[in-house]
């Protein structure tokens, strides 16, 4: 066990309100791709940047090349929680960890058992007709091919999850804001925080023992007490 782990364990050990806010990083371990560290894939494939494919007036404008690569890049049905994940929902368990706030869609950390999942950007496994309000799987969007419609209405099935220009949900930000604000201790892990405006709720921690858990250099201008810079779901299994 490296110091920096022994460190980790010594910060969780002492603490009883700790609240873990992730993303992309998080899930690479499970084999899905972080997007903004893979684009050359896309230049091949694809007429535009993924930001602009997973933005809102793309979704509109050309909804039959917004769910190509969504179908295609954005879903893993095949994705199983990685140790990360596993270790999350036992910290939880235990009592220790009150909540994980996320930008992931993939619903990994449920799977894993975690109860209190705050989804910032949605989730691939909600989906519901724009129309009519009837709520779909995603099994349904896997079986469709195309721009989904629904079986009741025929309306176009959207999936919930949060595009580039759409704002994210209120309760969910009030509520992220509220774990963070009372928790004593803070892990963020799998993100180097260019995301806004997720990434802003991070100052609305208020303890002192933030742990940053990334591969890469985190962009925001943070003092954290202990920064481990290797993959999450090995650092969190040491625990």
């Amino acid at each position: 066990m490296t110091e920096n782990v022994k460190k980790l364990k010594e910060l969780v050990e002492g603490s009883d309100n700790i609240v873990f806010f992730g993303g992309a990083g998080v899930s690479t371990e499970s084999g899905i791709p972080d997007f903004r560290s893979t684009d050359g894939l896309y230049h091949q494939q694809y007429d535009y940047p993924p930001e602009t494919i997973l933005s809102h007036s793309f979704y509109e404008s050309n909804p039959e090349e917004f769910f190509r690569f969504y179908r295609t890049k954005m879903l893993a049905p095949e994705a199983r929680p990685n140790a990360a994940h596993r270790k999350l929902a036992e910290l939880e368990a235990a009592g220790k960890l009150k909540a994980v706030i996320t930008q992931n869609i993939d619903g990994l950390h449920q799977a894993a058992g975690s109860r209190e999942v705050l989804e910032l950007h949605g989730s691939v496994h909600r989906n519901y007709c724009e129309t009519c309000g009837k709520f779909y799987g995603l099994d349904f969007i896997l079986r469709t091919e195309g721009v989904p419609r629904c079986e009741a209405c025929g309306g176009r099935v959207k999936p919930d999850v949060v595009l580039y220009e759409e704002g994210l949900d209120r309760k969910t930000l009030e509520r992220a804001v509220d774990f963070l604000s009372k928790a004593d201790m803070l892990i963020i892990g799998g993100t180097s925080l260019n995301v806004y405006p997720a990434a802003g709720l991070i100052r609305y921690y208020r303890g002192h023992k933030l742990v940053l858990i990334n591969k890469s250099p985190v962009a925001a201008d943070l003092t954290a007490d202990l920064t481990i810079a290797d993959p999450i779901g090995e650092t969190l299994a040491q625990l």
